[in-house]
């Protein structure tokens, strides 16, 4: 599901390292060129990875900021065509050149090795020249003010290879995903930084240890949540910049759909809470028996908008987001070009809206968790659990 989807899943990256001074529409126009992607439809090539138009995954050109500049967005697509072959299907054509060849060669009771994979590599080229490669393609949007990267993907394969990418195409940059720490970072500015730094549990600032160490933010998010879903009104305002106003009021809370794991001898442990729920008395006693919130069911609510997504706690990748849909206006008279530009500018309006919504929520959390006040507001968490 691409950037423009109504329902969508991102995970978001900055950009680190060396850009060019000024202008960089003629610097990302070039490097986008160099590794636009480029059709194996006509050979035997097994795999294409290159850069395509966000409206048109079949227009591969850059040489105009229509094809992927947008204001202070830089809008494109990596595509990847793939050829693949059943290994059945290698299989029963090579026993087939096989038969054919000790036909031709009476004096062989076998193929010999070699022969064997002369053989196989023939019966493959002749396969992959019949079989049409199969698209698959992911959006990606930077914003260039923020320095922040959208990807519409949440498999870690396609991340790699888009992080790659990227990397390939604009040299002397780097992609940094923005995990729970990191966006704690952002979103609890130099207030509390002393007490994110002292909290932080990793020896390195190595982005896999800086997650892994730092597991407990997204575990205590998610808590912290469910508990406020249960005992309070989940009113709260917006803290963070972005299209809402400072101060504006919205609601958010956890429902349908909770995963709570554990860790033991025994291996890891894995319970699904799902369907609308009331008092969460299942999530309660596991949680009460020490296992963790990894995931969970969000709904942000702005006046009549509401955004509803799967929250990954470990990674704070965004599955299943439902934004506030944005109508493409269709019809003879309508100029389909300038109505996709218009529906880009309103989608990514909605969607930073949500992820606005999203960070001042963490950030209450963290000023919350990172306070003097945790200690209290824990016993209070406990206590719930435990039914007092």
């Amino acid at each position: 599901m691409g950037i423009l989807s109504t329902t969508t899943a991102i995970c978001q990256f900055r950009v680190a390292g060396d850009l060019p001074a000024g202008d960089l529409y003629p610097w990302i126009a070039e490097h986008l060129a160099r590794q636009a992607f480029q059709s194996i439809d006509q050979g035997v090539a097994e795999q294409s990875v290159g850069w395509v138009h966000l409206d048109d995954h079949r227009q591969m050109s850059f040489d105009i900021p229509a094809a992927f500049w947008r204001d202070h967005y830089v809008a494109f697509t990596l595509r990847r065509d793939q050829r693949k072959l059943p290994a059945a299907l290698v299989k029963a054509y090579l026993q087939v050149a096989e038969h054919e060849y000790l036909s031709a060669h009476p004096g062989l009771n076998r193929v010999p090795k070699q022969k064997r994979e002369e053989l196989k590599e023939a019966v493959r080229l002749n396969l992959l020249a019949k079989t049409l490669p199969v698209p698959s393609t992911w959006d990606a949007v930077w914003d260039t003010r923020t320095g922040i990267v959208t990807f519409t993907s949440l498999s870690a394969p396609i991340i790699e290879l888009f992080e790659t990418q990227f990397k390939k195409t604009f040299e002397g940059t780097r992609l940094v995903a923005i995990h729970p720490y990191a966006r704690a970072e952002a979103v609890g500015g130099e207030g509390l930084k002393p007490a994110l730094e002292q909290a932080n549990l990793a020896t390195s600032d190595a982005a896999i240890d800086l997650i892994r160490s730092n597991q407990w933010l997204g575990w205590d998010f998610l808590l912290w949540l469910l508990h406020r879903t249960m005992t309070d009104s989940s009113e709260y305002c917006v803290g963070q910049p972005g299209p809402a106003l400072a101060g504006e009021p919205f609601v958010a809370y956890l429902n349908d759909r909770l995963v709570l794991v554990s860790a033991g001898e025994a291996g890891t442990q894995k319970i699904t809470v799902a369907g609308p729920q009331d008092h969460f008395r299942e999530a309660r006693t596991a949680l009460a028996h020490g296992k963790r919130i990894t995931e969970s069911t969000l709904y942000l609510e702005k006046e009549e908008h509401v955004w509803k997504l799967t929250l990954k706690g470990e990674l704070f990748h965004f599955a299943s987001l439902k934004s506030p849909k944005v109508a493409i206006e269709k019809g003879e008279h309508v100029d389909e070009g300038s109505e996709r530009e218009a529906a880009f500018y309103e989608r990514m309006y909605v969607l930073e809206q949500g992820l606005q919504l999203f960070d001042s929520l963490y950030g209450e959390f963290l000023t919350v968790r990172l306070g003097a006040g945790w200690g209290e507001e824990l016993a209070r968490i406990e206590g719930w659990l435990a039914g007092e």
